[in-house]
């Protein structure tokens, strides 16, 4: 027989709850937690939490975190009010959370016999369909939506952050903003701290060599570029900015290093992508004509 969990901690404000469960011993892998805009059900055998909530939450953007045998919740109300209380006594009217049983003079009659014809709305993409990669863009999206949950927040020196703090986008929104204000440091900083929250989103590798390029980190701008196009694949027309953007860095770094050759391949590889770019196609030429020595070495390379 499952043991109830009541020794369990909530505080609120006029748009979340924050609710602290104690588990001796919770997981990731073992903990079962199921939760809908009016119910909240933890199963960690032989402890389980269930909570008829006082008024409905958004769950797609409510979260949880578990570790140091304490599941913390962060439910965020769909209306800005106090609630009374965390839970409704009785279970509320389950015939209202969960739509059961109709009364039985609602029960519509039987319907005829017929056919029902269904048409599907086709999924669309940036693409001309002649030209289609359906599997890459398919690709692409799931490797998206991995990256976002592929979180590292066990990390001792993270626990006395905020919970924004811990968001590897509002990390690299604040490094953007950095990067803006020309402190470039503090937005390495930024990027890093992203990074080991979370090492699978391209754009944090790609924003911070730009910042590497800025101090004439050039090896590291080199480095940070090559991985952010390690994780731009398969190559489709919603990573084509960010894979050409990689590559002018890459190649930038190079020239900055006088690697004129090199750099000359992530020039025309940026090309291949954007091949209506002035500016690329400008920096594109004078590399060349460095190469053929008709151009003088210090072209200043954006």
């Amino acid at each position: 027989m499952p043991l109830l969990v009541s020794n369990y901690s909530w505080q609120q404000t006029k748009t979340a709850v924050f609710l602290s469960l104690p588990l001796r011993g919770v997981c990731v892998r073992d903990a079962d937690v199921f939760c809908t805009e009016n119910y909240l059900k933890v199963n960690f055998p032989p402890f389980l939490f269930e909570a008829f909530l006082y008024a409905p939450i958004d769950d797609a953007s409510s979260k949880a975190k578990i570790g140091n045998d304490t599941i913390v919740f962060t439910l965020y109300k769909k209306e800005a009010v106090m609630w009374e209380t965390l839970s409704m006594s009785g279970g509320r009217n389950l015939e209202n959370i969960f739509l059961g049983k109709l009364k039985e003079d609602c029960i519509p009659a039987p319907r005829s016999v017929g056919n029902i014809k269904i048409n599907f709305t086709p999924r669309v993409f940036p693409t001309a369909l002649r030209e289609s990669k359906v599997a890459e863009e398919e690709e692409w999206l799931h490797k998206q939506a991995e990256a976002r949950k592929a979180m590292n927040t066990d990390i001792p020196e993270f626990c006395d952050l905020k919970e924004d703090e811990k968001n590897p986008e509002w990390l690299k929104e604040k490094g953007n903003k950095l990067f803006a204000t020309e402190d470039y440091l503090a937005a390495i900083n930024a990027y890093n701290l992203a990074i080991r929250l979370n090492n699978k989103i391209p754009l944090l590798y790609l924003n911070r060599a730009a910042c590497h390029l800025k101090l004439k980190n050039l090896h590291k701008a080199i480095e940070d570029s090559s991985k952010a196009l390690e994780l731009l694949t398969p190559h489709v027309a919603d990573n084509a900015n960010a894979r050409m953007k990689a590559h002018v860095r890459r190649g930038t770094a190079f020239c900055q290093l006088e690697l004129y050759v090199e750099g000359l391949q992530d020039y025309e590889a940026a090309l291949k992508i954007d091949p209506a770019n002035k500016i690329v196609q400008n920096d594109a030429e004078k590399i060349r004509n460095i190469i053929q020595g008709t151009e003088l070495k210090s072209y200043d390379f954006k």
